[in-house]
């Protein structure tokens, strides 16, 4: 198998071997310019993409607790011999439901907020008259 052909976790570069001592000119640029070439608007844009995903994804998981939360009441009155740890089981869920739901309406406020940028960098202008 060829060098250029072989396949590692890391894909590094023989021929620019970096030291202690060598310049970071490539290192201070991409961290004090545009991160990986984006401009701003990409930039945004898949921001808002990632906090819709974690929206999404906490809205199941809050579905979930609270589905979870009234199965554990039904056993309660169904089971009255392990009421009691039904009862617990039952708000340890409820608590991760407003949990969920309280990460959920974060990541919502910062879907909004990217999308704001985003559309600034794009060029639109938001004017407050009233």
């Amino acid at each position: 198998m060829s060098e250029e052909h072989q396949h590692h976790l890391f894909h590094h570069k023989k021929d620019e071997e970096v030291s202690g001592d060598a310049d970071n000119s490539a290192y201070v640029e991409q961290t004090t310019g545009e991160y990986g070439g984006e401009d701003k608007y990409e930039k945004a844009r898949k921001e808002e993409k990632h906090h819709k995903h974690l929206e999404e994804g906490g809205e199941l998981g809050t579905a979930a607790a609270g589905g979870f939360a009234m199965y554990e009441k039904h056993e309660a009155k169904k089971d009255p011999e392990k009421a009691h740890r039904h009862k617990i089981e039952e708000e340890i869920a409820g608590g991760a439901a407003v949990g969920g739901g309280v990460a959920v309406f974060h990541e919502h406020h910062e879907k909004k907020e990217d999308k704001k940028e985003e559309e600034e960098a794009h060029g639109k202008k938001h004017h407050h008259l009233f």
